[in-house]
């Protein structure tokens, strides 16, 4: 048996408080403040969760509904680099209009009660042509991103631009702006960060935070910019034959270094300069960028699977974060530029060539709003911290006595515990890409408390399985019962039938087991079928649970209250919503997207009859479009099934124009690194095909993708001669949505797609691919696949 054992230390001296130059407006309601170690927001320990959403790469009329969904997956702010060139591509005339509207994009934000983020600059990078300057600014006399008086003139003008769009929209005034990132990156001019800051003070900007990225060991100005982490699970910045990088490695270690020395290393020095130890003692760990997925560069195309996204993000929960920030939570579309294209290349300068449309970012809400495997598992997360990240924030993380001896270390057990002395959390990563950890057999845990007994946990030990990653409570307080541990993950609660019911989520391969305290409980109710409660040592011990929606345990407390254990299976937890629904808060069970939007709630679904349950019921019946759904019990939930009417997936027609040519030489440019073949190869040497779009998807496109399983080396999607959508081969699919391309007759004349083939001595990275046989260019399938909205509302 493998006892893994942590001995918590005694508690902490409390954090510093009021030692920072931030602080929120005054006189608003819920104040947000930082000490060292947590932020807090009216007073309350806040655990804010972040996703990037760049309001410039997607159509306007989608930006409300996406936002919607990215509330629904429990991000609770959203960030978003402001991009100068998107908005002022020529020279004095800056463009808010449109898809460039940020007003409009902040205003939404608040509507929906989310935090706005804006990423000001005037720097981003975000893979953009100059990393967002203006050409026209580079080619004045001036040294960019220093203190330059040619320099900080024209970004005196684009922040007082800027302001302008955000004045009333800060917390003076009820808006959403909690926080101001400065510049992007900047490692080595802390002068120019805090000159910086004041330019955007001085044209107005305020907010309670403002942040600097602080990955690479960067130099900040004193303490008047919060520092900001992040940690990718790949990168395409890298070498295409480096391997997978020891800086993504690291992410899925149970540790307390918050740098990564990676990120960004293609543009600065490769030597760390380090990391300031003073700031780990007076700051939180705060992220913005941990990976939500990763880009695609011509020469490295790395693949990122919903299980790398979520043990990375769940090992920094483990390891101390107190703001989970995504980049990207929701992929965009570069926009066209008027003079030139807007992606970071070889042709700018840069290390690397990205896509000229494309910025999916394989991220957990896809290029066209797409709902993928990785949302599904980061909202899980996010109800944790939705209801209990006001206990974890204030929590030291606790690493146990046996660490891995090194990054290369596969066989010792990666766990931490997130504590207040007494009480916690325990976390376990068993997954990393690429190389799998081993199962671990005969496993136990045991966690020493200084001001409460020690617990060790399961009863009996357990394997834990190869790929899996957790989180487990310890001495959880809910409604008057004290759950003293559980071998099953902490969802969230809601109120059903007079009592809370926790719902808690197993872990496949893991038995669930559910120790209570006996003093707390007065009985407990298991379900008919295999279920135990045996009182043991103080304790009363669940076991025999079959998760599922049955998989209630009825428990009356010592103090009158009525609490539920809900222990759903592995695969309906990664289903679970919760949200204000029909007039109260309720769990909501789908595995399709869903948004809650006042008395609605939308389904995304490509089913046929897309179904849904529900706990609490509504107390009326639910209709659609007039017509009453379904019902059914579903354990403790009712299960709802909304009527046929969906168009389905219906196989495309391709039509092959012209085969492939020889795959062109390959050609180097920056820093040696294959570039991106020219556009004269797409027009001689790729396979044409042509796509016809059904007559009753061009009535009707919203929704549509046409997705596409292809092989070469890139591929480009026009309508006419009208760029709409391009991408490098991966193995990934290719969708393209149909209600992005030109409207009316051009959209109905129907695609033509240009597949270049790879040459096989080409220096560029695919994984997973072991022959040859990939790189010729070629279509093997594609379909059309109908995602319909289903409006839900009570009769």
């Amino acid at each position: 048996m493998t006892r893994n054992r942590l001995r918590v230390p005694a508690p902490p001296a409390p954090p510093l408080t009021g030692h920072l130059p931030l602080a929120d407006a005054p006189g608003v309601p819920d104040p947000v403040d930082v000490t060292s170690r947590w932020l807090t927001r009216g007073g309350r320990p806040w655990f804010p969760v972040s996703g990037e959403f760049h309001y410039s790469r997607c159509p306007a009329g989608e930006w409300e509904e996406e936002l919607l969904k990215m509330k629904a997956g429990g991000v609770t702010a959203v960030a978003s680099y402001v991009i100068w060139i998107h908005h002022e591509e020529i020279e004095g005339r800056v463009r808010f209009d449109g898809d460039r509207d940020l007003r409009r994009f902040a205003g939404l934000c608040a509507r929906h009660g989310l935090d706005f983020v804006p990423r000001i600059g005037p720097w981003s990078h975000a893979e953009v042509r100059n990393g967002g300057l203006p050409d026209w600014l580079l080619a004045r006399a001036c040294t960019p991103r220093t203190d330059d008086p040619a320099y900080l003139e024209p970004v005196r003008t684009w922040f007082t631009a800027v302001a302008e769009q955000l004045r009333g929209l800060d917390r003076a005034h009820g808006g959403p702006i909690v926080a101001i990132q400065i510049e992007n990156e900047l490692y080595d001019q802390p002068g120019h960060l805090r000159t910086l800051k004041r330019l955007a003070q001085e044209a107005g900007l305020s907010a309670p935070l403002w942040t600097s990225t602080a990955w690479g060991g960067v130099r900040l100005p004193g303490e008047e910019l919060l520092p900001l982490y992040g940690g990718y699970p790949e990168a395409f910045w890298t070498e295409a034959d480096g391997g997978w990088p020891d800086t993504c490695r690291k992410h899925f270690f149970f540790t307390h270094e918050r740098d990564d020395e990676g990120i960004g290393a293609d543009l600065r020095p490769t030597t760390v300069r380090g990391t300031d130890p003073a700031a780990t003692g007076r700051f939180p760990w705060v992220t913005c960028e941990l990976g939500g997925g990763m880009a695609v560069a011509y020469h490295r195309r790395p693949r990122v699977e919903a299980a790398d996204v979520a043990a990375l993000g769940l090992t920094k929960i483990g390891c101390g974060s107190v703001w989970q920030g995504y980049y990207m939570f929701h992929g965009g579309t570069n926009p066209p530029g008027e003079l030139t294209t807007l992606q970071e290349s070889h042709a700018t300068g840069y290390p690397n060539d990205l896509p000229v449309l494309s910025y999916d970012f394989q991220a957990p809400l896809g290029e066209y709003g797409q709902v993928r495997p990785s949302y599904h598992e980061l909202r899980l997360q996010h109800l944790l911290l939705a209801a209990f990240g006001h206990r974890i924030a204030p929590m030291e993380s606790v690493l146990p006595e046996r660490l891995p001896t090194g990054q290369h270390d596969r066989d010792t057990l990666r766990w931490a515990v997130r504590t207040d002395g007494s009480s916690g959390f325990l976390f376990v990563t068993n997954h990393q890409p690429h190389e799998p950890l081993p199962d671990h057999p005969d496993t136990t845990f045991t966690v020493d408390f200084p001001d409460a007994p020690s617990l060790t946990l399961p009863s009996a030990p357990v394997t834990v399985p190869s790929g899996s990653y957790f989180c487990w409570p310890l001495r959880l307080d809910v409604a008057g019962v004290r759950l003293e541990w559980a071998s099953a993950q902490p969802v969230c609660t809601v109120e059903a039938d007079g009592r809370t019911v926790l719902v808690l989520a197993a872990t496949d391969g893991i038995a669930p087991e559910l120790a209570l305290d006996a003093d707390t409980v007065t009985s407990v109710v298991v379900p008919s079928w295999d279920g135990e409660a045996t009182p043991v040592d103080g304790r009363v011990l669940v076991t025999g649970l079959r998760p599922g929606t049955d998989a209630l345990v009825e428990v009356d407390a010592a103090d009158g209250s009525r609490v539920g254990l809900l222990v759903l299976d592995a695969a309906t937890a990664r289903t679970a919503y919760r949200g204000v629904a029909w007039g109260a808060e309720r769990l909501v069970l789908c595995g399709d997207g869903v948004v809650f939007d006042g008395d609605e709630v939308r389904l995304h679904s490509p089913a046929a009859e897309p179904s849904f349950a529900v706990l609490p019921a509504p107390g009326s019946a639910l209709v659609v479009e007039g017509e009453r759904v379904r019902e059914e019990a579903d354990g403790v939930c009712t299960r709802y099934t909304v009527g046929a009417g969906a168009v389905g997936d219906t196989a495309a027609h391709v039509t092959l124009v012209r085969p492939a040519g020889p795959a062109p030489e390959p050609v180097t440019g920056v820093q040696g690194r294959a570039s991106m073949p020219a556009a004269t190869y797409v027009d001689t040497v790729a396979a044409e095909y042509r796509v016809d779009v059904p007559e009753e998807l061009v009535r009707a496109p919203a929704g549509v993708l046409l997705r596409l399983h292809w092989t070469g080396d890139l591929a480009r999607a026009y309508v006419g001669d009208v760029l709409v959508a391009d991408q490098f081969f991966s193995g990934r699919v290719w969708d393209i949505g149909l209600d992005r391309l030109p409207a009316g007759e051009s959209r109905a004349r129907g695609l033509r797609l240009k597949v270049l083939p790879l040459a096989a001595d080409a220096p560029v990275h695919v994984p997973g691919q072991v022959s040859d046989a990939w790189r010729a260019a070629g279509v093997g399938h594609a379909e059309w696949v109908v995602t319909r909205v289903w409006a839900v509302r009570t009769g």
